[in-house]
């Protein structure tokens, strides 16, 4: 089979990784792709959002089967132009992914379908999102209702933030048309885990679970990110809370898609938040998460273009889903300064020392070629992942490798997993 994977970021090289291990799979081609997915497929500079050129290569090339990584081109309708070609696509189509594209519509859903998440309140104009706040019970969160590469996300502790974060928003645009709406919502407790799972519009299959970190700094200090490593199985998400779940959240989630006409087929990723008062849904996102991919991929036994086939043939109930019985963990090394401002252009080096090395991976987030060398191109540059027996050791070896890669402006976090040590 001939495959096209649309994006260029660390869970594309994640994906690219798990691709290539298929018996099934003769080639493999990625638009654009980065430096390190460069060593796995053949990389065509086709932008993600540009699904004309997408499908003309794709038809070209006499492309078997499509592989969407990021949510922008999802939402936005990838899926569907290949659809309309006639060409087989794993992923959401535009009107299924908007359980991402609006955070309004995904709180919307889950009150009307039942299903558990924190209080909240929709608001598309500014004055009457501040004038609910003058009785809003603090702290409080704010959510840009549209897509923020993750970061449209603010907690405020006082009236005074709230009132400048619904200026940032939705006055002075700071997540440009993602803050034409914005969602007002309960402040919850608890542990924050992230469940994925294939789907295929009628079968939801779940894989092993994953934490995230998003916070730039130790300590869950600093500005929020797209992700500064995570960290797989979650300790936190218990057999009892998968069972919970399952019935009242996952099913439930596949049935009213269903319901309102939405056929979910792809990756549904659950945030989920482990509070006091039970398990409720975060956020919704409807592919891998990135850095998720990069510690739940290296663990899946099963063929994931089997797996994909399956979703998009309607048949997922035939596959066996199966993890391995061990850990992983991914820390981000960033450019110093992200997710504000940093500098690009410097050479990565050591980047060899993943070679043939079991159980150890260097995934490419920000990368690309220059001068014959591999460079830095963006703030988050590499994902190191290492296994493990179990997750203090996937730990310990992560950490060990992250030596093992050297390049200006290196950054990264000291405590990615930290929690696990405090078992």
């Amino acid at each position: 089979m001939k495959i096209l994977i649309i994006g260029s970021g660390g869970r594309e090289h994640a994906i690219a990784t798990c691709v290539a291990k298929s018996k099934r799979v003769s080639k493999i081609y990625a638009a654009p792709g980065n430096a390190g997915i460069a060593a796995l497929a053949e990389c065509v500079d086709i932008s993600v959002m540009d699904f004309e050129k997408q499908v003309a290569f794709a038809k070209e090339k006499e492309i078997d089967f499509v592989i969407v990584g990021p949510d922008d081109p999802l939402v936005a309708g990838c899926v569907d132009a290949f659809e309309a070609e006639g060409m087989k696509v794993f992923g959401p189509r535009k009107n299924a992914a908007i359980i991402e594209g609006s955070k309004a519509f995904s709180k919307d859903l889950m009150k009307k379908y039942d299903i558990p998440t924190a209080a909240y309140e929709n608001f598309d104009n500014a004055e009457a999102a501040l004038k609910y706040l003058e009785t809003a019970e603090f702290p409080i969160v704010l959510k840009a209702d549209g897509l923020a590469l993750g970061k449209g996300v603010l907690i405020c502790n006082d009236l005074e933030e709230a009132k400048a974060g619904v200026k940032e928003i939705m006055l002075d645009k700071h997540f440009g048309d993602a803050g034409n709406k914005m969602v007002i919502e309960e402040f919850m407790i608890g542990r924050e885990v992230s469940v994925l799972a294939f789907c295929d519009g009628t079968t939801i299959k779940t894989m092993t679970s994953a934490q995230d970190h998003k916070r730039a700094k130790d300590g869950d200090q600093g500005l929020n990110t797209g992700g500064m490593g995570t960290f797989s199985p979650s300790p936190f998400y218990t057999k009892e809370i998968d069972a919970f779940c399952q019935e009242e959240i996952y099913k439930k989630t596949m049935a009213a898609m269903k319901a309102e006409g939405r056929d979910f087929v792809g990756v549904l990723f659950t945030g989920l938040m482990i509070t006091e008062k039970g398990t409720k849904v975060l956020e919704f996102n409807a592919r891998f998460g990135d850095p998720e991919a990069q510690v739940v991929l290296p663990r899946l036994k099963n063929d994931i273009i089997d797996v994909m086939e399956a979703c998009v043939d309607g048949r997922l109930d035939q596959i066996d889903l199966e993890f391995e019985d061990n850990a992983a963990v991914c820390v981000v090394l960033a450019s110093d300064g992200y997710p504000v401002a940093y500098e690009k252009g410097f050479p990565i080096k050591g980047l060899e020392a993943f070679d043939n090395k079991d159980g150890y991976y260097v995934f490419h987030a920000g990368t690309k070629f220059a001068d014959g060398q591999v460079v830095t191109n963006g703030g988050r540059v590499l994902g190191v992942t290492a296994k493990g027996d179990d997750l203090v050791k996937a730990r310990a070896n992560a950490y060990e490798a992250t030596k093992w890669i050297d390049f200006d402006n290196k950054y990264m976090r000291n405590d990615i997993g930290k929690a696990i040590d405090e078992q």
